[in-house]
């Protein structure tokens, strides 16, 4: 198979016997995919694109550039024979090989070498208390504090009723901040003990640690109620040096008895984050029309820009196109769409106003 070769000689060629040291991003296997020999220069985005999805996933390539990758949407197992067969389509029906599994490069028939795959964190990486986790999440990369270019902290949501969403994989707009070299952690809370300040305290002092660790930039992150608390961080400088709110609200539906105070207390938020006098950090929030939890979203998006200049800079996505619903973020086509600007809003020397 002409794919197959060239893809085996480069796999060989690849440091997969090195001691275990942190490595540059551009330099791991898993992110030299799209220069494949062999793969065609058209499908090559495609094969970056792959890299950009949430797990389960895997990369399938067969001869003559034929290949085919599937992303979430099932078991493992279903997963991988749907890639399979996509590789297969394209390629006229002749066999295909699975390249790429979740994080794991792998080599057919390259035995006894082994497959790659990304160092896990060392022991004792954890941060947290009795009702809550602060770790690395294993589905990502891991960078270490010495190599990283950074850590974004994922928040997760309050499930209603009492539902733990604890485990529940970062929205994959997240995967190009891992694939230009940031750690990716969990903020977890125990559902029974997720108070609004309590959790705020603890993602607080956890940001804290992260910093204390070495990390360079420190990102926080988070969906809904985990959104909030991200903004909460801003009440105490230097914490965090970008913000990024997914459909932030703390609130409840329009039956809850404090619905309509969302819009005062979001700006009471706000207030306490520019009340040291210097800049916030900066700070990126999402909005999406036909959001239950917003009780007010003209007010909303008002009082957000109201607080663009006391932040080093500020993105608002309010209500963008296409986009319904309070998880609209988590959404691959929000990935596509936004990832990247939202990589260049964190990190960038003059970071965008706009996506």
């Amino acid at each position: 198979m002409r794919l197959l070769r060239p893809l085996r000689l480069l796999l060989l060629a690849l440091p997969w016997m090195l001691p275990p040291a942190p490595v540059a991003a551009e330099a791991t296997p898993l992110l030299a995919l799209p220069g494949y020999p062999g793969l065609r220069p058209e499908d090559r985005g495609n094969v970056e694109r792959f890299l950009r999805m949430n797990t389960p996933r895997v990369l399938a390539l067969g001869a003559d550039g034929a290949f085919g990758w599937r992303s979430g949407g099932g078991t493992a197992e279903e997963v991988e024979r749907a890639a399979l067969e996509s590789c297969r389509r394209r390629g006229r029906g002749r066999a295909c090989e699975v390249a790429v599994r979740d994080l794991a490069v792998l080599a057919p028939g390259l035995a006894p070498v082994a497959p790659w795959t990304p160092l896990p964190p060392p022991p004792g990486t954890r941060i947290g208390g009795e009702h809550h986790d602060t770790m690395p999440d294993g589905r990502f990369v891991w960078w270490g504090a010495a190599q990283a270019a950074g850590v974004v902290v994922w928040a997760h949501g309050r499930g209603p009723e009492g539902v733990d969403s604890r485990g529940l994989q970062p929205q994959s707009w997240t995967r190009h901040f891992n694939n230009a070299g940031y750690d990716v952690w969990r903020f977890d809370r125990h559902p029974d003990e997720d108070g609004l300040n309590r959790a705020a305290a603890w993602l607080r002092d956890d940001l804290a640690a992260l910093r204390a660790r070495g990390y360079r930039r420190v990102i926080v992150a988070g969906q809904s109620r985990g959104a909030w608390n991200a903004l909460q961080a801003l009440a105490k400088p230097g914490l965090a040096d970008v913000v990024i709110a997914m459909a932030p609200a703390a609130h409840g539906l329009e039956d809850s008895p404090i619905f309509r105070r969302q819009v005062e207390d979001l700006r009471r938020v706000l207030l306490a984050a520019a009340a040291g006098g210097a800049p916030a950090a900066r700070v990126a929030v999402a909005n999406f029309r036909d959001d239950p939890f917003d009780a007010d979203p003209e007010t909303r998006a008002t009082v957000l820009r109201d607080f663009a200049p006391r932040a080093a800079a500020f993105l608002l996505l309010d209500r963008p196109e296409g986009f319904t619903g309070h998880v609209a973020g988590g959404s691959v086509r929000f990935n596509d769409r936004f990832g990247a600007c939202l990589l260049r809003f964190a990190t960038a020397e003059a970071p965008p106003n706009a996506c």
